[in-house]
């Protein structure tokens, strides 16, 4: 019971506004006094868990996402897929999902996508006549791809966290953000002439496909590099991070000549602070998961919940219900490192593959970052398209109803759709 009341205390003071890492310290200051741990050996334990290989990956990847930001990438990417998309009904509104998807796939976070995609989208998407509101509620939910596309920051802490395959779970959620992208499409078109009117472009487009194919090559061969080393078994996902970095350099700096020496130098120093916070979160988390471990409250609460529960499809449907709402309260990497690992077991015990779980994680983020009070993504999606929030909220909610939760669902009901690619690839 203690255990849980920590879970509960930390819930709470992020829903306060505490800071991120300072409220894990007080939840594990709490544990620490509650069942009498002795605290030099859990620091030395947090440690140990924090010397891992996987872990050089993470500050690699939000390097490369930042480096990307001024590397020209995101303008040449999203001037390709409007060309594809070019005269179809809801096209630009597609073209910001499928910008967002392949930016997803080189940087492998949200926050990326949403600074870089959406200083070049926005402006268009009001001038076709997407109001602000909805064109910032498809920018979140959009950018969120990073999420599921990998390679993922968040599918990262999972694999540490659970002691999973990285790879494993980068593949996992490759059928969910293809769903996630059919779905956006979907509801984007459909929302043409009843959420508003997309009007015609005024501008007569003078960049043809095949130009705007060949200026966006080098940003498209990254994320082909980068996933194609890692199945085809050429480089681990750590070694992929470092030919990330090196890909948006040379992208960035030496073919589009706009990655200038004070980006890379801010660049750096913004990664190293993003890094040092996850960091530290990280190492607390690992100490509060082992005071849990060896109190045995994961167990305990998986017995708990099959003393109530029986049948594994609601067992399943309950931890969707508390990561959806652990996700609208905490940010993703509290939900991955602390929620997710302590509902693994009641998984297991459910027959529900560990891959097959971080699927479902990654999808309840997606829904979590956009869904209020806390919303993150989609308030950083508002503040760079100058939208106030209230008339970005009901967007959001219905794309939450219509495609998050849907997709979400399939997730959890049909297992094939995460478990078929890492057994064709052979990691499980």
């Amino acid at each position: 019971m203690e255990g849980l009341i920590g879970i509960l205390l930390l819930v709470a003071l992020m829903a306060a506004g505490v800071p991120v890492a300072w409220s894990f310290a007080a939840v594990l200051a709490y544990l620490t006094v509650i069942y009498d741990v002795n605290l030099d050996t859990l620091m030395l334990q947090g440690f140990r868990s924090l010397n891992s290989v996987i872990l050089v990956a993470l500050p690699l990847f939000v390097l490369t996402g930042y480096l990307m930001q001024h590397g020209g990438i995101a303008r040449r990417l999203v001037v390709f897929v409007e060309r594809l998309v070019y005269g179809t009904r809801g096209g630009l509104g597609a073209s910001l999902v499928l910008a967002s998807g392949i930016y997803g796939a080189i940087a492998g976070t949200a926050t990326a996508a949403v600074a870089s995609i959406g200083t070049v989208m926005m402006g268009p998407l009001e001038q076709r006549g997407y109001p602000r509101g909805y064109a910032a509620a498809l920018l979140g939910k959009s950018s969120l791809l990073g999420i599921l596309i990998p390679p993922s920051i968040t599918m990262i802490l999972f694999a540490v966290v659970t002691r999973q395959s990285v790879a494993a779970c980068f593949a996992a959620t490759i059928g969910p953000a293809i769903l996630l992208i059919g779905g956006l499409i979907l509801f984007n078109r459909l929302a043409v002439g009843r959420l508003f009117e997309e009007l015609p472009s005024q501008a007569r487009e003078t960049v043809s496909l095949g130009r705007a194919t060949w200026s966006a090559l080098p940003a498209l061969m990254i994320p082909v590099i980068i996933l194609g080393g890692i199945y085809g078994g050429v480089f681990t996902p750590t070694e992929a991070a470092a030919v990330a970095v090196l890909a948006a350099l040379v992208v960035g700096g030496l073919i589009y000549r706009d990655l200038t020496l004070p980006d890379l130098r801010e660049g750096v120093v913004r990664a190293t602070e993003t890094t040092g916070s996850i960091i530290l979160i990280l190492l607390f988390s690992f100490m509060i998961g082992r005071v849990l471990a060896a109190e045995r409250v994961p167990q305990e609460l998986t017995e708990t919940v099959q003393a109530f529960v029986s049948d594994p499809f609601m067992a399943l449907i309950l931890v969707n219900a508390v990561l959806v709402a652990a996700g609208a309260i905490m940010d993703d990497i509290s939900v991955t490192v602390v929620i997710a690992p302590l509902f693994l077991p009641l998984m297991v015990a459910s027959g529900v593959e560990p891959v097959h779980f971080a699927a479902i994680v990654a999808c309840s983020v997606v829904i979590g970052a956009n869904s209020p009070p806390v919303a993150p993504i989609l308030f950083m999606a508002c503040r760079i398209g100058r939208a106030p929030v209230h008339q970005a909220l009901l967007p959001a909610i219905l794309l939450i109803a219509m495609v998050g939760l849907p997709v979400m669902l399939v997730t959890t009901l049909w297992p094939a759709l995460s478990l078929t690619l890492p057994r064709l690839l052979g990691f499980l």
